[in-house]
């Protein structure tokens, strides 16, 4: 038997409707995006979890909470999962970047794993502080499932660690839309991706809100 990591995106929420970066912002969920966390509990109760990790942010923590109440698990929070910190792009739409932080903001389009936001991370600080939370999973549960609630660029940072992608093209290679649920196996072979962004979960008036 293998460890099978299910990647949960937080619910909607109001950032994820307009664009902006919100990063380190503690924004709580829409009350679609409450509805969303509840469709996954339902859906995804039946599995033996193993354990169930979480952002310590409002928004991911509301997520987890229905599946931990419904099984009865505690939910273990990581800073290491944690949202990229966009530092002064906080609370901003993308045109406003532009236009305040123009030669900053070109340079992390071209390479976020290696440009920061100004005054935020780097993609390759939320690689190295996101797979230690990994590498404790691997060591503590070798077999099972567990599930981890992160944030859009969090997740498809520690799916580039595992399969092997530059980090530096997290942003142009994965997409992750809200309450979306992407499954990894850890083989004796390395890591297998089995599902991307699946949303089956959600009833279909919310599997229509996608977020950004």
């Amino acid at each position: 038997m293998s460890l099978i990591i299910y990647f949960l995106r937080h619910g909607e929420t109001t950032a994820s409707t307009t664009g902006g970066y919100c990063g380190v912002l503690d924004l709580d969920l829409t009350p679609e995006g409450y509805l969303m966390a509840e469709d996954f509990a339902k859906a995804y109760k039946s599995i033996p979890w193993q354990g169930i990790f979480s952002s310590p942010l409002t928004r991911t923590i509301a997520t987890a909470t229905p599946l931990a109440k419904t099984i009865g698990m505690g939910i273990q929070q990581r800073d290491g999962l944690r949202e990229i910190a966009y530092g002064n792009w906080e609370g901003k739409t993308p045109d406003e970047v532009n236009q305040l932080y123009h030669d900053e903001y070109v340079r992390w389009l071209a390479d976020p794993g290696w440009n920061a936001p100004t005054g935020g991370e780097k993609g390759i600080d939320i690689a190295r502080r996101s797979n230690e939370v990994l590498e404790e999973i691997e060591r503590n549960y070798p077999t099972g499932n567990v599930l981890i609630v992160s944030h859009k660029a969090t997740i498809r940072i520690m799916l580039c660690s595992l399969l092997g992608i530059d980090i530096g093209r997290y942003r142009d290679r994965i997409s992750m839309p809200v309450a979306s649920v992407t499954t990894v196996t850890l083989t004796d072979r390395g890591p297998r991706l089995d599902t991307l962004c699946d949303r089956t979960h959600l009833r279909p008036e919310l599997h229509a809100r996608k977020g950004t």
